[in-house]
């Protein structure tokens, strides 16, 4: 092949490597990805546990960026110490290395078996996880294949004198053969797939084994850039991780670069083949760095804070007011204030459906705006409350408060649902309705005010039964569902009316309010919900009906 047929080949090779990686990490979250942000928030209590949450998580994600992202959100939200999501990143990073160490061994008889059982499993599936567990297999035979074509590719360019030279060129400087490895990972996206090449590279002789560190030196700070150029679009707690990560990176490699020769030489002795070379240069920088940062880490959290101080925020309303991570050694203190951030959640939604009512009597956009921004609150809040949840431990729990968490759970949950419905539909039918300059029957608007004043009592019921466990509010929400039933029956009555009438002003006006009714209706649905598991437990509610 001509040199730019090679170029294109590498490239189309590494593009589908990627597409592997891609595959094995989006199978991972269809899979287990609640279940691995529950278990590594679950991990951050000391920095040693947060240190093996981090490889273990990282291993089974492919992706140190994800669990990047995961631990910055924790310690940006104060879920977890900064000290934890740091030494979580230093575990993160040896977890990679694991990855390339897998990879390094012969898979010539390998990729082919699991491209064929992902094929079956994902093709075969059904509902479940068998689908997603087919998907990562086949990634995995995908990302091993790609590793194969890259070592055919490059096994000739030893003999191609003006790759050779080419090579020669760029690689005369370790500082910027370092460099061109970063960029590479950043563009990337992953430093498994920059030593995957690194490696083949090494493989094929072009490079020497003091090129080699500098490259995977290089590797490991572009690994670093992807979750810092993520964060600046977050607030400033959100940026100290990664630039925690950074400044681990950047000490690291400027401790190691003026030894590459003697570290070449050292490397050389205990794997002359200069692919071992790279993966274990890979694996012994990372653990180094987390056996040089472990122990300072509070130090250096101390520094980032001074560096990236908190921007003054007078009221941030989807932060976590009760979730102290001090509690969780304490079911019973942490179950409360799971509730009292439930309660939390609950007075933004009672504030969305009062915005909501104002929004249909309002003909300025900015009103129903103003309401979907509160959803962004809501979910907030809801995400905090499932990662502390997450980090509760479970054998600390009695029957009655395992019981009780998972009540809490369901309010919250319900609560973020109404603020969807709202967001999503309710307050776009608003906006129509402003777009549209539909005036709604009067009979109509009467009913949708009524609806938004009934959906704020039967909040207040709800947090009645969740917190007191008032069967009277339970039975109420429940029983007082038939009253949406019958002003939906009233509006569809009206809608039939508009319809054979054929006008159309009419006809447009009474199906939109038809449409809101209906949204309402959903709302106090997710509400009178949360009395199920009252009534249901004190034999009052029976699969289809209230029990008189």
């Amino acid at each position: 092949m001509t040199a730019t047929q090679t170029l294109i080949t590498l490239l189309g090779e590494i593009a589908f490597l990627l597409w592997g990686i891609h595959m094995v990490h989006g199978g991972v979250i269809r899979a287990f990805g609640t279940r691995l942000q529950a278990a590594l928030a679950a991990s951050l209590r000391t920095r040693f546990h947060a240190l093996i949450a981090g490889v273990v998580v990282t291993t089974v994600l492919q992706s140190s960026t994800a669990t990047a992202l995961m631990a910055t959100a924790f310690a940006a939200e104060g879920t977890v110490t900064l000290v934890s999501a740091l030494a979580v990143m230093l575990g993160a990073n040896i977890g990679t290395t694991l990855i390339v160490q897998v990879l390094s061994f012969d898979i010539t008889l390998v990729f082919p078996v699991l491209i064929l059982v992902g094929y079956l499993l994902a093709k075969r599936a059904g509902p479940g996880r068998a689908g997603p567990i087919g998907q990562i297999i086949l990634g995995l035979g995908f990302m091993l294949l790609a590793l194969h074509l890259l070592i055919e590719t490059m096994a000739p360019i030893e003999s191609a004198p003006l790759l050779g030279e080419l090579l020669a060129a760029i690689t005369a400087d370790p500082l910027v053969i370092a460099l061109l490895a970063a960029l590479f990972t950043w563009a990337a996206h992953s430093s498994v797939a920059a030593m995957i090449f690194i490696m083949t590279l090494g493989d094929t002789g072009a490079i020497s084994g003091e090129t080699t560190l500098a490259m995977v030196l290089g590797a490991n700070l572009g690994s670093a850039v992807n979750p810092l150029l993520e964060s600046a679009r977050g607030d400033r707690a959100s940026r100290r991780l990664p630039l925690g990560n950074m400044i681990n990176r950047l000490v690291g490699c400027a401790l190691a670069f003026p030894f590459l020769g003697p570290l070449s030489r050292a490397m050389a002795d205990l794997d002359p083949g200069m692919d071992r070379m790279a993966v274990n240069f890979h694996t012994l920088f990372n653990v180094g760095l987390a056996l040089l940062f472990l122990a300072p880490l509070p130090l250096l959290a101390r520094l980032l804070e001074r560096m990236v101080p908190p921007r003054p925020r007078a009221n941030d309303r989807g932060r976590a007011l009760y979730l102290d991570t001090g509690a969780l050694d304490n079911p019973g203190l942490a179950l409360s204030n799971v509730a009292r951030e439930a309660l939390h959640m609950a007075d933004v939604l009672g504030g969305m459906i009062e915005g909501s009512r104002r929004a249909f009597l309002s003909d300025d956009e900015a009103d129903a705006r103003a309401v979907s921004r509160e959803d962004d609150i809501l979910d907030r809040l809801h995400g905090q409350i499932q990662r502390y949840v997450g980090a509760i431990d479970p054998e600390g729990l009695s029957a009655d408060q395992a019981l009780r968490l998972s009540n809490l759970l369901s309010f919250a949950i319900n609560i973020e649902h109404c603020g969807d419905i709202i967001d999503k539909t309710l307050m776009d039918l608003a906006l129509k309705r402003i777009r549209l300059r539909a005036t709604l029957p009067g009979d109509g608007m009467i009913d949708i005010d009524s609806l938004h004043h009934r959906l704020g009592v039967h909040i207040s019921l709800a947090i009645a039964v969740i917190m007191q466990a008032d069967h009277t509010a339970a039975r109420r929400l429940v029983i007082e569902k038939e009253e949406f039933r019958e002003i939906e029956r009233r509006a569809t009555l009206r809608h039939r009316t508009h319809l054979r009438e054929g006008l159309g002003a009419d006809i447009a006006a009474s199906g939109l309010t038809l449409d809101i009714v209906r949204d309402l209706k959903r709302i106090d649905s997710h509400i009178a919900a949360i009395a199920h598991p009252l009534l249901t437990e004190t034999g009052e509610l029976q699969v289809s009906r209230l029990v008189s």
